[in-house]
């Protein structure tokens, strides 16, 4: 198989891989309603087969991608999938809503395992002066995706029922699969090989403290500030700070410190994790917006907010040419800068605000989210070693695992005890703070000199 035959398979895997998951996520928020009541459940236990699926994902994502630098990210990639497959079968198939429920979390388990991989493929297949062009259009096909996600579940559910959307994600994963098993395995890199044993206990309680933490962002919307919160994000603490003990006493630990301190991986990791609080915190009270203060039903909403997805496929796909013009730092400057200025004016919305007002809130605020996203994953992927990659896959994920999370929870905070579409203003006003908390990251991003620097040092 020639190097470029190898690439383009690679680059297939990997975008049908992520897009899997993305069209999952989006086609299901759709489907819930009919799922509900065809499966006579509570709105608290279809809520739980998001949330079943989110906690675990994000629990596992890091461990998930160390498992790829030790096994083969390939490998790993071709379980997950596998799983992921075969647990939307069972869901399609489920009598009731505990066994949905239940094949969710497998889901999350394996969804955990594809998603570093997606990116751990690309960084052993493609040079370093050309893995951004590659993420640039894996992070577009997702904009796509998610922009198709609730047209392509509405459809089915309206026309085959709920079981279709969960059927339907078998198609790409049968794409992904095929596309996996046609590339040659790649060498592991020496150092993952003689790497030794995997940080178990580092694993778990990492695992632990994100899922506490996730939790917790993810239950505050409805429960509010209270002990219970408190407890979770105490407990979310306490394992955060054993994790910090046990990492710098174990001779082989989970999170190299010299990943978690390298300039070209930690700010860009912030810099994702501000940009998609942001961007969710504005969303959430936009959608009530759009549908409580304006009266659109959803598909006015949805058209309405089209502009959003258009510029985050633009600006992700031509994300990797701008780099080379002006550097990344210029690129993840520009991008939260444009996150910041749609979050701001998206707070000057009111009843009276027009069409043009509000697609150019929405425009911004995916044109800037498209270019961090792209820039940003590319720099923390690069970044890495290559025997480190899934790893940085596997933080990069958990930033945008727990950055809407912490969005939504931040933006009913700044909403008090007002409806969320009532307190558009104070929410966006507070995620346009979140997100100039990315700006003076993405300043701290080396400039081009050190970018070229740094290609040059890792070589193809």
């Amino acid at each position: 198989m020639t190097p470029r035959l190898h690439r383009r398979l690679t680059l297939a895997a990997s975008i049908t891989g992520a897009v899997l998951v993305a069209l999952d996520g989006t086609a299901l928020t759709v489907a819930r309603p009919v799922l509900q009541h065809d499966l006579h459940a509570s709105v608290a236990a279809v809520q739980w087969a998001g949330t079943g699926y989110l906690v675990t994902v994000a629990a596992l994502l890091v461990f998930a991608g160390r498992l790829g630098d030790r096994y083969g990210h390939r490998r790993v990639f071709a379980v997950g999938v596998t799983g992921f497959a075969a647990a939307s079968a069972g869901i399609a198939l489920a009598p009731g809503i505990g066994w949905v429920i239940a094949l969710r979390v497998v889901q999350g388990v394996a969804g955990a395992l594809l998603q570093p991989a997606t990116l751990g493929m690309l960084r052993a297949a493609w040079p370093a002066d050309r893995l951004a062009g590659a993420i640039a259009a894996r992070t577009a096909a997702i904009g796509l995706a998610a922009a198709a996600g609730p047209l392509v579940g509405g459809a089915l559910t309206a026309h085959f029922g709920w079981r279709s959307v969960f059927l339907f994600g078998l198609l790409p994963a049968g794409a992904a699969l095929l596309a996996a098993l046609a590339v040659p395995a790649a060498a592991r890199p020496e150092a993952a090989v003689r790497g030794g044993g995997l940080d178990l206990p580092g694993a778990a309680l990492l695992a632990l403290a994100l899922a506490c933490l996730v939790q917790t962002l993810v239950a505050l919307p409805d429960s509010g500030w209270s002990a219970g919160t408190a407890l979770g994000l105490a407990a979310a603490a306490a394992l955060a700070l054993a994790l910090a003990r046990h990492e710098r006493r174990t001779p082989r630990p989970l999170l190299p410190p010299d990943l978690l301190r390298s300039p070209a991986v930690a700010p860009p990791l912030g810099v994702l994790l501000a940009a998609s609080a942001a961007l969710q915190g504005v969303l959430f009270p936009a959608t009530y917006y759009l549908q409580d203060v304006l009266g659109l039903d959803p598909l006015q909403s949805a058209l309405r907010a089209a502009p959003l997805a258009v510029a985050m496929i633009v600006t992700a796909a031509t994300s990797a040419r701008v780099t080379r013009r002006h550097g990344e730092r210029a690129v993840v400057v520009a991008g939260t800068a444009l996150v910041t200025s749609g979050a701001l004016l998206a707070a000057r919305l009111g009843p009276g605000s027009g069409t043009v007002a509000i697609a150019g809130c929405f425009l911004l605020l995916g044109a800037g989210f498209g270019a961090v996203m792209a820039t940003a994953t590319a720099l923390v992927v690069r970044g890495a070693a290559a025997a480190e990659a899934g790893v940085a896959g596997g933080l990069q994920q958990t930033a945008l695992n727990i950055g809407p999370a912490l969005g939504i929870a931040l933006a009913t905070t700044a909403a008090g005890r007002a409806q969320p579409g009532a307190a558009l203003t104070p929410s966006a006003l507070a995620m346009a703070a979140v997100a100039a908390v990315g700006i003076l990251l993405a300043a701290r991003l080396p400039g081009r000199t050190a970018d070229r620097q740094r290609e040059f040092a890792a070589g193809p």
